[in-house]
């Protein structure tokens, strides 16, 4: 239990920086002119479900079975979770709304997510080390 909330709170601590840093700092301009943003963003909103995705993606890892062990488990469970939140939150945003430039939006988000999940592989790789 200790390692899956370890998970989780290394979730929440690495991806709530990161999403506001990246999305309300660095590229804030960016996401406005792709309509990203409807409004003032919603921040504790943002920060709850990046706690719910923390609990979750740390509930299931135990259960991944790539066959292999350590970092490589942990980049190819990060790379799937990754690919799902890619298609569930850049891909259908693109479909669902006229996104100004999407090809820009989808360069973007993909660079945010290779970086959400990149890191979020780093600290299940020390978490579960040898597992």
């Amino acid at each position: 239990m200790t390692k899956i909330l370890l998970a989780a709170a290394g979730y929440v601590v690495i991806v709530f920086p990161l999403a506001l840093g990246w999305h309300l700092g660095l590229f804030k301009e960016k996401y406005q002119a792709f309509g990203y943003f409807d409004g003032e963003p919603n921040v504790p909103a943002g920060l709850a479900a990046i706690v719910i995705q923390g609990l979750v993606l740390a509930l299931i890892y135990p259960l991944f079975d790539s066959g292999s062990a350590g970092f490589l488990r942990a980049f190819q469970f990060a790379g799937l979770m990754g690919l799902f939140f890619w298609t569930s939150h850049v891909l259908a945003l693109v479909a669902k709304q006229n996104v100004p430039n999407a090809r820009g939006f989808i360069v973007m988000e993909t660079g945010y997510l290779v970086a959400q999940f990149g890191l979020f592989a780093l600290v299940l790789g020390l978490i579960y080390r040898g597992v």
